[in-house]
């Protein structure tokens, strides 16, 4: 109580207005609870992706009230007190709850698909509940939130439950401010919610338990499994069954890309059915039981008893908790972990429809557990890699997507980002906010092109913004490219590496100049050449290219990606040394290169990886993009190396180049073994990075490294460049919350565009 306010006990009112994640996380039953507690009268609403309140009492329960507001909010929400004011008192007979305003101005937040937390599956696991065993179980804390919001405010009549009608029970939880449902829009019970269904061979059998018990008898059976969850379809199999994981691949046409594997949720942490597995440190261990429930990249353990097909030549597992209840009660009653990867044609988005589900999958699957809750978007699992401590998102899924980020420069118009293409993902950017779609996939196939376009759509629409730009990749050849010139909006293209560079920039506004370190496989440069191993100075709207890879020829590069003999052919034959890859059709793939036919030249540091893999492991030819790079890691193994030196010099154009050539003869000297080649392979690249940084701190202003692109998901990289550049009296920055590689594209697209816009500069 203010002890100098003459009239402690008049009432007052304020209105407040509240923006930020705080629809889907049961936020106005908090504000509800908190005004009962301080004894307030009021009513709170949500408008269109805000919510109001009316609050009026005594002077010192308003101001409790307003702390307790952002203090003890629900775990999941990210509340901001935008408004306060003085008002009129209205004399308000308690507090309540007030129907949903959708004609207000939108200022839309959608939370991501939740987990299950620990009170709905202690209710699941209690015999004595009604919601015993229900695969659907849920809470305001908990469940699906994005995969099934139609439209904004979040009400269950703009949800995929609108088809359910609440029976006596659950109308009564929603409506009683003390119980944790009070307004859990998605709330469903065995008598009034969804139902799975079994469906093999062209037989059905409807009903929770029956559907679960044939589920698990098949997997027992070492049968593929389609299980219809969250965000989409999963590939279900026993992990440790070796035949069923190999007739996985084989009918998924998937021969070495590594499956993510679901354990059992067991133990004081719910991590003791991992232990046998894989060794997760500190980190690793909290993010994989963080609400995201991401699948988590982490160290494998050489005894590990489950099958050595899940992910062939790799030190690492992905691994992940349940995240459904569904998912608990098939982990639970099957008792041991079950691969668990992506339900859909290999690299198009994942499947959400039964119907498409059982003729694309027909082929795959031996069976289908499906339910009747409608999915009206596609959202994959995330995947996330600690890397130096800190858990960086390879790619943006179920539990982060759609992804809520700042932009620095507020934007007088919206626009919106195409992304790239292996790993597309969309971006739209308004009022100082960017939302980032959840991952997508290649854009090769007419279905993963309308799942690229629906997501556009669906940004647009359920934010209620205009967009009047379009921002996509300078490479005419890109789905999202195409996709912007063919619009009636201007577009304006931001080059690859600038873009990667302008997404890392974005996380951290505060750097002034930056030196980023921009390394992937492939991307458009604007002199026209294949840029992939760059040094960028600068900061958004004003990057200049300062340092490179000395440049080589590269033959197809198209499909250099998949054929790393290309890449190793490139750099033996442009140094003059003799290489035959062991391929039908060699001798006229050096003619051809010989006479420039189909030849491109790149500086990619990604093809460095790929064209050391070829030579130090002889993989020339891999089945998903990034394979040689990712053996090559796992062969370092925890060998220190010991790499050469790469000369530099500055080119005709000012432009520092590191050369390569140095690293042939150690890459292709047999006497020194392959780990100890892989390791010194890594070990020399984390050197020219130091190197580079070194010799341009002379020339350049630069308040911090950046270090971004898809080479940068390699860990053992960026752990031993980090600490060399900090040896150095260097500042680090890495990517937090964007991906490194293609999935962060549109976000850096924002971010650059945004500021040329801001700074009336063009490129």
């Amino acid at each position: 109580m203010n002890r100098h306010d003459p009239a402690p006990d008049r009432i007052v009112a304020r209105a407040l207005t509240v923006t930020g994640r705080v629809q889907g996380v049961g936020f106005r039953p908090f504000v509800f609870r908190i005004a009962q507690r301080f004894g307030l009268a009021g009513f709170v609403l949500n408008r269109s992706g805000q919510v109001d309140i009316h609050v009026e009492g005594p002077p010192a329960a308003l101001e409790a009230f307003e702390a307790a507001l952002l203090a003890e909010a629900p775990p999941l929400a990210r509340p901001e007190l935008s408004a306060r004011a003085a008002t009129q008192v209205m004399a308000c007979d308690g507090f309540t709850i007030r129907p949903s305003d959708a004609a207000a101005a939108a200022d839309i937040h959608l939370p991501p698909d939740l987990f299950c937390c620990d009170d709905c599956l202690a209710e699941m696991s209690d015999p004595a509940q009604r919601r015993y065993r229900y695969p659907f179980t849920n809470c305001t804390q908990c469940g699906p939130r994005f995969s099934i919001i139609r439209d904004m405010p979040y009400d269950r009549a703009s949800t995929a439950m609108a088809g359910f009608a609440l029976c006596d029970a659950c109308r009564a939880e929603f409506e009683n401010p003390l119980d944790r449902r009070f307004h859990a829009q998605p709330l469903a019970c065995p008598d009034c919610g969804p139902v799975l269904r079994f469906v093999q061979d062209g037989q059905r059998r409807v009903g929770n338990e029956e559907a679960l018990q044939h589920a698990v008898a098949l997997l027992r059976a070492g049968g593929i499994l389609a299980v219809k969850g969250v965000g989409g379809y999963h590939l279900m199999c026993d992990a440790g069954n070796d035949a069923a994981v190999q007739r996985l691949r084989a009918r998924k046409r998937r021969p070495d890309k590594p499956l993510a594997v679901m354990f059992p949720q067991s133990g004081p942490e719910g991590l003791a059915a991992l232990e046998p597995h894989v060794t997760p440190d500190t980190e690793e261990r909290a993010t994989i039981r963080s609400a995201e429930r991401p699948i988590v990249l982490v160290p494998r353990r050489i005894d590990s008893t489950l099958s050595p097909q899940l992910a062939p030549g790799l030190d690492t597992l992905g691994v992940f908790l349940p995240y459904s209840p569904l998912h608990h009660l098939i982990l639970s009653d099957f008792g041991a972990p079950l691969v668990a990867t992506s339900g859909n044609i290999s690299g198009e988005p994942v499947i959400i429809d039964p119907d498409e589900a059982e003729t694309g999958l027909a082929g795959v699957a031996d069976a289908f557990v499906h339910h009747d809750r409608p999915i009206l978007r596609p959202v994959d699992d995330s995947v996330v890699r600690v890397i130096g401590g800190v858990a960086r998102r390879l790619r943006v899924g179920r539990g982060l997507a759609p992804l809520e980020l700042a932009l620095p420069e507020s934007a007088d118009k919206p626009v919106i980002a195409t992304g790239g293409h292996m790993k597309g993902a969309v971006a739209l950017g308004w009022q100082g906010r960017a939302v980032l779609s959840p991952h997508i996939g290649e854009l090769d196939s007419p279905r993963a092109l309308s799942v690229f376009a629906d997501a556009l759509t669906d940004l647009t629409t359920i934010h209620r913004v205009d967009p009047r730009r379009v921002l996509c990749d300078a490479n005419p050849a890109y789905a999202g490219t195409r996709w912007a010139r063919a619009g009636a909006l201007p577009v304006a293209p931001v080059t690859h590496h600038v873009a990667h560079a302008s997404a890392l920039a974005g996380e951290r506004p505060e750097v002034g100049d930056w030196l980023t370190f921009a390394w992937d496989g492939v991307g458009l440069g604007p002199d026209g050449t294949l840029w992939g191993g760059e040094a960028l100075a600068g900061a958004p709207g004003r990057w200049r290219r300062v340092a490179s890879f000395r440049p080589f020829r590269l033959l197809a590069p198209d499909v250099a990606a998949r054929e790393p003999w290309r890449s190793a052919a490139a750099l033996m034959w442009d140094a003059g040394q003799d290489y035959t890859p062991g391929r039908d059709g060699a001798a006229l793939a050096r003619q051809a290169w010989g006479r420039g036919v189909g030849v491109f030249e790149t500086s990619s540091a990604g093809r460095l990886f790929d064209a050391a893999a070829a030579l130090v492991l002889g993989v020339e030819a891999v089945s998903y993009e990034g394979q040689g790079p990712m053996l090559l890691e796992a062969a370092a193994g925890q060998q220190a190396g010991d790499g050469p030196a790469l000369p530099l010099c500055h080119d005709a154009q000012g432009i520092l180049r590191c050369d390569w050539a140095p690293l042939l003869p150690m890459l292709c000297d047999t006497t020194r073994g392959v780990q100890d080649r892989a390791a010194s392979f890594h070990a020399a690249m984390a050197g020219a990075i130091v190197a580079q940084a070194t010799a341009l701190r002379r020339e350049i202003p630069i308040d911090a490294i950046g270090l971004t692109g898809g080479v940068f998901t390699n860990r053992r990289l960026c752990e031993t460049t980090a600490a060399l550049l900090q040896q150095a009296g260097f500042a680090v920055c890495q990517h937090r919350h964007v991906p490194a590689g293609d999935g962060g594209l549109a976000f850096g697209q924002l971010v650059e565009g945004l500021a040329r816009h801001q700074q009336g500069t063009r490129g």
